[in-house]
């Protein structure tokens, strides 16, 4: 497998697994993650549907990526767009077609499952470098520019998120507050150690990190 091979495989399977771990943090009942409780919180002051306003939003936010940096715009990006929902809508279904009444520790375990599998996902994705989603290529993007390191980065995105939808109304739970102090170094771990030599192997340029 070719190095292009292996950055295709890197995109589909990422963004297929982040999309399933969002069913099993659902599954959990521990809150939304950080982007969906600003979303949330923003769509309770409109009188959109959900679908069409989360639409409108990643719409958005596209444009502006477009402008800011093309590059974060590709099959990673359309994947996110078109399939993510329809892989959140139906793990979210199995979990609980499976395990209609979770006990406590089984919804803990399925949060701490959750956040493992979407920062893997999510840096598989990142790494395969043919585009990301919106919202993530917000981080990416800040990091480039070297505000902060990526974690510090995706952590300072995920609580402006999840401080305004909880200001407008949005419900916060105790996973929304994990993944937001989390998920960024648990992204870069997997990034350094399983992602970068993936797609790199034995090639790997001594410059990336």
């Amino acid at each position: 497998m070719n190095e292009k091979q292996r950055r295709i495989l890197m995109t589909v399977m990422g963004v297929l697994i982040s999309g399933f771990s969002v069913g099993i943090f659902n599954f959990s009942m521990f809150g939304m993650d950080p982007f969906q409780v600003f979303a949330h919180g923003v769509w309770a002051r409109t009188t959109l549907g959900y679908g069409t306003f989360y639409t409108i939003v990643n719409l958005i936010m596209l444009v502006a990526i477009f402008f800011l940096d093309k590059t974060k715009i590709g099959l990673g990006t359309m994947i996110n767009i078109f399939l993510l929902g329809y892989v959140v809508e139906f793990s979210s279904w199995l979990w609980v077609t499976l395990i209609p009444e979770p006990s406590f520790i089984l919804r803990s375990i399925a949060l701490g499952i959750g956040i493992l599998l979407i920062s893997f996902g999510s840096a598989l994705y990142f790494t395969g470098n043919l585009g990301v989603s919106t919202y993530d290529a917000v981080a990416l993007l800040m990091a480039e520019k070297k505000i902060a390191k990526f974690q510090y980065c995706r952590i300072g995105t995920d609580l402006i998120c999840t401080i305004t939808g909880f200001v407008l109304g949005a419900t916060v739970g105790v996973g929304t507050v994990v993944t937001a102090f989390f998920m960024g170094p648990i992204i870069a771990f997997f990034n350094k150690k399983v992602a970068i030599p993936f797609r790199y192997g034995k090639n790997r340029p001594s410059q990336v990190d």
